[in-house]
């Protein structure tokens, strides 16, 4: 787990046709961790019992949370809300900083 992160897009690289992730904060109240989606990757539709943020950091997501599509471009901040489906996809490469809020 790193202390201390300045520069958060350069945490996790891209790699082809894969989604590569890399955890900064793990603790009982949550979790941080950061993503890069290749073009084409997708995270299939799924629940989390818990809030979810998402900050994308680097280019373009496509999120669909319970029946809304949701496309988020660099700095946008989006709340996933707990028990409501949702998915992501990417275009586009792109990075982003997930929070799951557990309580």
């Amino acid at each position: 787990m790193l202390r201390h992160v300045t520069d958060l897009k350069g945490s996790v690289a891209y790699a082809p046709q894969a989604i590569v992730s890399k955890t900064i904060v793990e603790k009982p109240a949550g979790t941080m961790t950061v993503f890069a989606f290749d073009a084409g990757q997708n995270l299939s539709e799924h629940t989390a019992p818990f809030d979810a943020v998402v900050e994308v950091l680097e280019g373009q997501a496509e999120l669909l949370i319970g029946d809304d599509e949701v496309v988020a471009s660099a700095g946008s901040l989006v709340v996933m809300p707990a028990n409501v489906p949702h998915a992501v996809f990417a275009k586009e490469r792109f990075k982003m900083l997930l929070t799951m809020i557990k309580g």
